[in-house]
């Protein structure tokens, strides 16, 4: 779902104080080893196939599954397969998120081996795929030759890339120089505020439908990691942490039970405020394909990922708005509508929509290290 807990839930439970002594100095505890693969080290591993995935698994992927998994063959060459476990059945039901989320994995894999004159070698699916469902064949054979590969302006900004959650500032129109860039690997945009306001409202139908259909919600909740211990154990999905949430947590306010809650004061005000914050919206930028083969998605990852660089490097923070372009029943009205008012041709497929515009500043997000991808 993508939703900025910590700021809904301040909503909800803004008001509540630290309870039990010693609760200070719990509800200020923060992760300490969920961040650390953001943290690379200058010195570069030899093998560069272990540089290039130690880039690739910071790429944004849905509901942050991080369900890549490498296994590495000679000296020069690497499996891709998904975990199976990892993926979302309820909001992405035929893995087309998924599998997009390899595109941006892959994509910055190739730009981080480009910067040490590398070139990376993607053949896609080589044993074949199903397009109703992933299976245990590999997403990508990679290969990596050096060949003095020119290096990607890109790379800079991999570890400073962000999925920006936070309210983003109307007052700041986002320029059409700006959005161009971005798009430069494909894809179209728009900043016209009457051809934003009408595809918001789709977007935040989208949104709120999606929390309140009772399994895509489930499906949220119980990958949430409710405060900082949770968060270091199981650094993946949505993270929640901070002094709003330890408190909660501590006073037992703050649980999956009560995040289930649709008809909770708590969840009520957090809905108003995701209308807000997601309602902020200066510019979209979205990304098609000419029809939705796998092939295709992983298309759509790698074009997104570089526009998300490259609005990094601009300042301008990014966040994508999927909830509409999803396959479950309940969302297929907005699914259309988008379409519609995006003017994709017949048989086209949107793969990717997302806001862009100014932002506070943001943390990265939680990421397992490098070696437990590697089987």
């Amino acid at each position: 779902m993508g939703v900025s807990r910590r700021t809904v839930l301040a909503a909800g439970f803004g008001g509540l104080a630290l309870v039990a002594a010693g609760g200070a100095w719990r509800v200020t505890r923060l992760p300490t080893t969920a961040f650390e693969p953001w943290d690379l080290d200058p010195t570069p591993p030899t093998d560069i196939r272990l540089d290039a995935f130690r880039h690739a698994i910071l790429a944004p992927n849905p509901h942050n599954r991080q369900p890549w998994v490498i296994r590495l063959v000679g000296e020069d060459e690497a499996i891709i397969t998904c975990d199976l476990d990892r993926r979302l059945p309820v909001t992405d039901p035929f893995d087309r998120q998924t599998t997009i989320g390899f595109g941006t994995f892959l994509e910055t894999a190739r730009i981080a081996a480009e910067e040490r004159g590398v070139a990376m070698e993607i053949d896609p699916f080589p044993h074949g795929s199903d397009d109703a469902v992933l299976d245990a064949r590999p997403v990508a054979a990679l290969r990596f030759v050096e060949n003095g590969a020119a290096r990607d302006p890109l790379f800079g900004q991999i570890v400073r890339r962000r999925s920006n959650k936070e309210e983003y500032d109307l007052s700041r129109a986002v320029a059409d120089t700006d959005l161009s860039q971005i798009v430069a690997a494909g894809g179209g945009y728009t900043n016209d505020p009457e051809r934003v306001s009408v595809l918001r409202d789709e977007i935040v139908t989208a949104i709120e439908t999606e929390m309140t259909t009772h399994a895509a919600n489930m499906e949220s909740v119980e990958l949430m990691r409710i405060g900082h211990r949770e968060v270091d154990a199981n650094p993946d999905g949505i993270e929640l942490y901070g002094p709003i949430i330890e408190a909660g947590k501590l006073a037992g306010m703050v649980n999956r039970e009560a995040l289930a809650d649709t008809d909770s004061t708590g969840f009520q005000q957090g809905l108003e405020m995701m209308r807000a914050t997601y309602g902020s919206i200066p510019a979209l930028i979205w990304i098609a394909t000419l029809s939705n083969s796998r092939e295709d998605q992983l298309e759509a990852g790698r074009q997104y990922v570089r526009a998300n660089l490259q609005a990094t490097a601009l300042g301008l923070g990014m966040h994508p708005m999927s909830q509409s372009l999803q396959e479950y029943r309940a969302v297929q009205p907005m699914f259309a509508r988008v379409h519609e008012l995006l003017g994709v041709g017949a048989g086209e497929r949107v793969q990717m929509l997302a806001r862009v515009g100014y932002g506070p500043e943001t943390g990265p997000t939680p990421r397992w290290p490098l070696e437990s991808h590697i089987a």
